[in-house]
């Protein structure tokens, strides 16, 4: 079962939507934290969760104009999850 994992990953839409869940994950987590935090602890977490969530943005960015640039066929993230849906 990790084979199929891992050999589902090497499909740059797959692993687009890995980053794009993570990124979705940590952002309701900085605002969980502000919501459900007090004090120092909230504003620390806040801002390193939105830190988190910036960086693997800019990973995806710079990942997918790697992707483009050598010619692939990603056509964007609603594309990849209308294809998940046939």
């Amino acid at each position: 079962m990790a084979v199929d994992a891992l050999s589902a990953l090497a499909d740059f839409g797959t692993r687009s939507l890995v980053t794009h869940a993570i990124m979705a994950v940590t952002f309701v987590a900085a605002l969980g934290s502000v919501l459900f935090l007090e004090g120092d602890v909230a504003r620390i977490s806040f801002v390193a969760f939105v830190n988190f969530t910036a960086g693997v943005w800019i990973c995806q960015s710079i990942h997918s104009l790697g992707d483009a640039y050598a010619g692939g066929d990603y056509q964007g993230l609603l594309h990849a999850l209308r294809e998940r849906g046939r």
